[in-house]
């Protein structure tokens, strides 16, 4: 009867049918306009609260890259907004994702959840916290203290999310731990190489369930990438691109779809070199970008030109750019070194990790079992 009621229902809209409207439109909004779409009916309601559609709404959103704007005044920054760039949007934007209470880091991020970090006064350390910014749960990582968090991912055997961490600081086992959100187990010791001390400074990109790191400074022709398997939880290490020309440059890695990339830039000779692994199960990498940076371009718009400035090489969906921070600018240049865009915010100071955000609503139950879990509180405002 209740099937037959549904059937003779007219549809809600420009004579389309619930199921196109809600899987084929409604699906795809970003999150805070399909929030809103809410209002419009109760079936709406329903359909888009499921978890089945929340997951499937989770994948049509891009992976951007996150990027605060802190505020200060003189030399001490104050609360922070956390906002994505979207390179595709109309003339490219930043977008406000939420505003925090407190100066915080971004230590790691994984499906819409981030891992954040606020410095302690006077204890030298750091606490952390997991929120998720669309739905502004938020809960303490107190516990975790004593450790330095390399990064956050989904076990998929089991569907928990995971932190590897490294440490701790205070006693015991020196190397690698992992912990599940919400266990009230203590973190699992699984060694490692001595080189993971050093990767909480590091971007990981995490390709085919694993995270995958380019830890090594010193001068060598022989590079390697440190891989961690999660399914498994085990380290092991492949080729990467040999470079001697660039020994001096800052290097550092990044997902490209369903592979990675490796860039390195050179502070004097104001160059970026981009190489991708071709082939990931023969470990061939090709070389790809020789972008040089519009110093002349940027030193006549500013003014200046600064020997220091941070470079992030970023991908999504196939387009590859760069995001440079300037001082309290942040420029968004192409890889033909075209400076496509500016950004800038009067008193803030703008600063774009190398992690990325794929908004979500789905509902985590780890949240509940963490202490100090609250929605709609403190750090948010």
């Amino acid at each position: 009867m209740a099937t037959a009621a549904r059937a003779a229902a007219p549809p809600l809209h420009c004579g389309l049918p619930d199921e196109i409207l809600i899987w084929e439109i409604l699906v795809r909004l970003p999150p805070k306009p399909l929030l809103r779409c809410r209002a419009v009916c109760r079936t709406w309601h329903h359909a888009t609260s499921a978890r089945d559609f929340l997951l499937a709404h989770h994948g049509y959103q891009l992976s951007l890259s996150i990027v605060s704007s802190f505020e200060h005044d003189g030399p001490r920054y104050h609360s922070n907004n956390i906002l994505t760039f979207d390179h595709q949007a109309a003339g490219a934007q930043l977008q406000p994702v939420v505003r925090l209470h407190h100066s915080i880091g971004v230590e790691a991020s994984c499906d819409g959840l981030l891992i954040l970090s606020q410095h302690m006064a006077g204890s030298g350390t750091y606490s952390f916290s997991v929120c998720n910014p669309v739905t502004r749960q938020h809960a303490s990582l107190q516990a975790l203290s004593n450790f330095n968090i390399l990064r956050m991912y989904q076990h998929r055997p089991t569907g928990k999310y995971r932190l590897l961490l490294h440490g701790p600081l205070a006693k015991g086992k020196i190397g690698c731990y992992v912990c599940a959100l919400g266990s009230n187990q203590p973190p699992r010791f699984i060694g490692g190489p001595k080189i993971a001390s050093a990767l909480r400074f590091k971007t990981a990109a995490r390709v085919r369930d694993s995270l995958h790191w380019y830890p090594v400074h010193h001068r060598s022709e022989s590079k390697l990438v440190l891989v961690f398997d999660t399914t498994i939880e085990m380290f092991r290490r492949m080729h990467a691109p040999a470079c001697s020309s660039c020994s001096h440059h800052h290097r550092d890695i990044l997902e490209m779809d369903d592979t990675i990339g490796i860039y390195s830039y050179n502070f004097a000779m104001k160059t970026v070199d981009i190489w991708v692994l071709q082939n990931y199960e023969s470990e061939v990498w090709n070389y790809k970008y020789l972008v040089e940076l519009p110093a002349a371009q940027i030193g006549k718009r500013f003014g200046r030109w600064e020997d220091y400035w941070n470079v992030n090489v970023v991908s999504v969906d196939g387009d590859v750019f760069l995001l440079l921070n300037f001082g309290d600018w942040l420029l968004y240049v192409d890889t033909d070194g075209k400076l496509v865009d500016s950004f800038h915010r009067d008193g803030q100071h703008l600063y774009a990790w190398k992690h990325r955000l794929k908004q979500t609503l789905v509902s985590h139950t780890f949240f509940a079992a963490l202490e100090g879990h609250a929605v709609n509180d403190l750090p948010f405002t």
